[in-house]
């Protein structure tokens, strides 16, 4: 590992050995917040492996205690709970929470998995040792770049609109929106890293990926729409390490990290034998794949030399007949979690919101600085300033910031001022954080 360490050898093997799957109904409760702490701190651990480049064992124990599939599973679980359980919590008379903290942990859950599915996929034996389960996740993936088009335009709210929300459901709504968007660009990222498998991938999964998804011209999509680029104020942004950044003149025909993961999957589904032998070029498909043409420039060449093969493919696409779609008569494997946990709870949505509130949602001050001294112990400060990609950024204006809040020394600020305007917001929380560091 590298010299800066939030776990050691022993400790990471047993968090990894203890990892499971959690019903719905468990969700928040207190053996699963133990386990979404736990992965908090592998997940850290994992982007300090990364960062280090002396190994990598947090994947490595993943893959030899085989819980790529326990991760899956709750991936898909806690997506689950967000679409069916959440709503009706909200729409519960009783629901009215004096602090949504244990709300966000557990929307915040699927961002920490997701997360670490995307530091740890990178190795082709990650992609290997999720077995089965690998179908799932190439439909969660399908799910939420789909979820990104369909948004396209309005990838996350200008400056103007981040300060109207006032109510703490209000702001933990607007926060809940914002990760979806983020955890669609991680997903974006576990897929590219799926598509570097294609040679040694089942045909039930490569059938899901080219046919029942048609992948390759979902991504051409996401090329045309591009939602991680925006134009605020006449400036172009572009959408990178959790917050929107203006990029100047100088760097706007650079390739940014998302493009090229896009413009990777491509060539991996449309140039790999395996996908070539299965992915039926129907009129369609023709007329999608040729608008990447406009894209292939020569500076996007100079930046992915690769590509020039994928711009040989098209030019030979262009001259040949369009196919007829066909059905390949094949015993097809299917994805199951997500059909076996809807058929579990079906017609339960409302009880589980229920339970929740009454069991998990509404806890007492004394339960909430206990969990807050908790995850200031989870989240050492050393630690996250190693893992972070670049200075830390202020709360209010998100300019870099070089101050921290002396009282929680959770938030950053890049001046007094900006301090002052953004306690309305911050200073519960602060509050709370100081006193269960006090309790410690």
């Amino acid at each position: 590992m590298g010299d800066l360490e939030l776990l050691l050898p022993g400790e990471a093997d047993l968090l990894v050995r203890g990892l499971r799957s959690f019903q719905l109904r468990e969700m928040g409760s207190e053996g699963w917040n133990q386990q979404h702490e736990n992965l908090e701190k592998l997940n850290m651990q994992a982007i300090l492996d990364a960062t280090a480049s002396q190994g990598e064992p947090i994947q490595e124990l993943l893959v030899t205690h085989g819980k790529i599939p326990t991760l899956v599973e709750e991936l898909i679980a806690v997506e689950m709970w967000k679409q069916k359980v959440f709503p009706v919590l909200c729409r519960l008379e009783d629901f009215k929470p004096q602090n949504t903290f244990p709300i966000y942990m557990v929307i915040h859950h699927e961002a920490s998995i997701i997360n670490l599915l995307e530091t740890v996929f990178f190795h082709k034996e990650v992609c290997e040792s999720a077995e089965d389960t690998i179908l799932d996740l190439v439909d969660y993936c399908h799910r939420k770049l789909t979820l990104l088009v369909a948004q396209s335009g309005h990838g996350g709210p200008s400056e103007e609109e981040e300060s109207q929300y006032s109510t703490p459901m209000q702001e933990l709504q607007k926060q809940a929106e914002l990760m979806e968007f983020e955890i669609a660009l991680k997903a974006l990222s576990v897929l590219r890293y799926i598509t570097d498998c294609v040679d040694s991938l089942s045909l039930s999964t490569l059938s899901r990926m080219l046919s029942t998804h048609n992948l390759p011209c979902l991504l051409v999509e996401l090329l045309e729409h591009s939602p991680w680029s925006r134009r605020e104020r006449g400036k172009l942004q572009q959408f990178e390490s959790g917050h929107w950044q203006t990029v100047v003149p100088s760097e706007q025909q650079k390739l940014s990290k998302l493009d090229g993961q896009v413009w990777i999957a491509l060539y991996n589904l449309l140039l790999s034998p395996e996908a070539r032998a299965r992915y039926c070029l129907t009129s369609f498909a023709k007329g999608q794949l040729l608008k990447l043409r406009a894209f292939l420039t020569d500076t996007l060449l100079d930046q992915l030399p690769n590509l020039a093969d994928l711009q040989g493919f098209l030019a030979h696409l262009a001259l040949v007949e369009a196919q007829s779609p066909k059905k390949d008569l094949v015993l097809e494997q299917m994805p199951e979690i997500w059909e076996r946990l809807e058929r579990e709870n079906r017609g339960k949505w409302q009880a589980i919101a229920k339970h929740q509130l009454r069991h998990v949602f509404s806890p007492s001050e004394q339960e909430l600085r206990l969990q807050a001294r908790r995850w200031a112990e989870t989240y050492r400060l050393d630690v996250l300033e190693a893992v972070a990609p670049e200075r830390p950024r202020c709360a209010y204006c998100s300019a870099e910031a070089s101050k921290r809040c002396s009282r929680c020394q959770n938030e950053w600020y890049c001046c007094r001022e900006c301090q002052v305007k953004h306690w309305e917001k911050h200073g519960k929380a602060c509050v709370l954080a100081a006193q269960g560091d006090r309790a410690k």
